[in-house]
């Protein structure tokens, strides 16, 4: 979305606040002591980067004179038309970079590097995403930074991590998805193999980042050690198998693709209605029994195959087949009020326009509008909702290099520098 239109944002103004929830909004945020210099691109890194930065933190931004993060570019949509280049910016870039400064320095140059290095010298986080050993040419490798500030959190993330013998290759989330066995278990029993619809292995690569290298700080704040963090997209992606990684390694059976249906538990899946599909997500037996009350076909909860969750999974096929035909003969809405009545986990399947026009979404804030040199952006929100630090959006993703000038200013480059660097091309903005 762009700003100015119908998308029905709202924000909390101080008028409509109480006196507490005012005063949280006038605290600094929780990371408000930390500064992460940010050498990542594309969405892993820039995502946790994002999350420090909604949490208070400063995140200087690292990019190329000229070119930036190649996300500015995956575009359309762009938040302005492709031919007003100076404000340009794509939806994607936008999504994982609020709250940022841009500083745009070639590391190329042996100024460049030097720059950074004496940026990251006042700085807690060191975040990069760069090939195995690719930051090692411009001193800009774990040693060499660690060299300026002994006490440093670098965070590395590369597609298989820093060890193995897949290091050296590059990672990206489409294939870290396959890899990783997601793929495996998604899309339907006959289909072919699906990806999921957003960049998942980034994203909770991203998360993952976030966590130790706040588990990181926090070691540092008990014993003066920074440390090193190696994280692989490929890890992620196993790890977050979960039950179903654990369902192979205690089961010894490898789990299959069930389309929109649940390994453990039944029912639990899409089933189509009169007039469109809605989602039952029966969690226990007590919720079965309800269901089938709601459903009046209460002869099935007593029935000893679908009595229990257990038996049921042993019997899904069949007790499927029985209830497709009584889900297919009332509308979505009716099953969703009957089923949300008894208590008994039941929803639509929304679109993004209709995630974003529900009462619940909006009610907790999860679209944002921001000031931007375009005009406005809005985002998506924070989820964090904290009632002491809650999270504060004032500054919208940066353009390329706006903040070059001031940050270097503030770590003691005086304006005849900056101006020569400029001339050189060894900074832009």
């Amino acid at each position: 979305m762009s700003g100015g239109g119908e998308g029905g944002i709202s924000g909390c103004g101080e008028d409509d606040m109480s006196g507490d929830e005012a005063e949280a909004h006038t605290k600094p945020g929780p990371l408000a002591h930390l500064r992460v210099l940010d050498l990542s691109r594309v969405l892993a890194g820039p995502w946790a980067s994002q999350l420090l930065a909604d949490l208070g933190a400063t995140v200087f931004k690292i990019e190329k004179p000229g070119d930036g993060d190649d996300t500015r570019r995956w575009g359309p949509p762009f938040l302005k038309d492709a031919s007003a280049a100076d404000t340009n910016e794509s939806a994607y870039y936008l999504c994982a970079n609020r709250g940022k400064r841009s500083v745009a320095i070639d590391i190329a140059t042996p100024e460049g590097s030097a720059l950074v290095r004496r940026l990251a010298a006042t700085c807690d986080v060191f975040l990069e995403n760069f090939k195995v050993g690719g930051l090692a040419k411009y001193g800009l490798d774990y040693p060499a930074i660690r060299a300026v500030k002994p006490d440093v959190v670098y965070c590395s993330i590369t597609g298989f991590g820093q060890t193995g013998p897949y290091a050296p290759r590059a990672g990206y989330d489409f294939m870290i998805q396959g890899m990783g066995g997601l793929m495996s278990l998604t899309g339907d029993p006959g289909g072919e193999p699906m990806k999921v619809g957003v960049a998942f292995a980034d994203i909770f690569t991203g998360m993952y980042a976030s966590v130790g290298i706040l588990a990181a700080l926090a070691h540092r704040d008990r014993t003066g050690e920074g440390q090193y963090i190696d994280l692989a997209l490929l890890d992620v992606q196993a790890a977050v198998l979960a039950n179903q990684a654990t369902n192979w390694l205690v089961g010894g059976v490898v789990p299959k693709r069930l389309g929109n249906a649940h390994p453990n538990i039944v029912p639990y899946q899409v089933f189509e209605t009169r007039d469109g599909h809605v989602i039952v997500a029966v969690g226990n037996d007590a919720q079965f029994a309800r269901f089938c009350a709601a459903a009046g076909c209460e002869a099935l909860a007593g029935d000893a195959k679908f009595a229990t969750n257990a038996a049921r999974v042993c019997h899904r096929e069949e007790l499927v087949a029985l209830l497709k035909p009584i889900l297919a003969g009332r509308d979505s809405a009716d099953w969703i009020g009957a089923l949300d009545a008894a208590g008994v986990p039941c929803g639509p399947i929304n679109d993004v326009a209709q995630v974003f026009a529900n009462e619940q979404i909006r009610h907790r804030g999860m679209a944002v509008r921001m000031e931007h040199p375009a005009g406005s952006v809005d985002l998506v929100g924070n989820p964090l909702q904290f009632s002491g630090t809650p999270v504060a959006y004032e500054r919208a993703p940066p353009l390329l290099g706006a903040d070059t000038n001031q940050t270097l200013l503030d770590i003691g480059v005086d304006a005849d520098a900056i101006a020569a660097l400029r001339e050189s091309g060894t900074i832009g903005g």
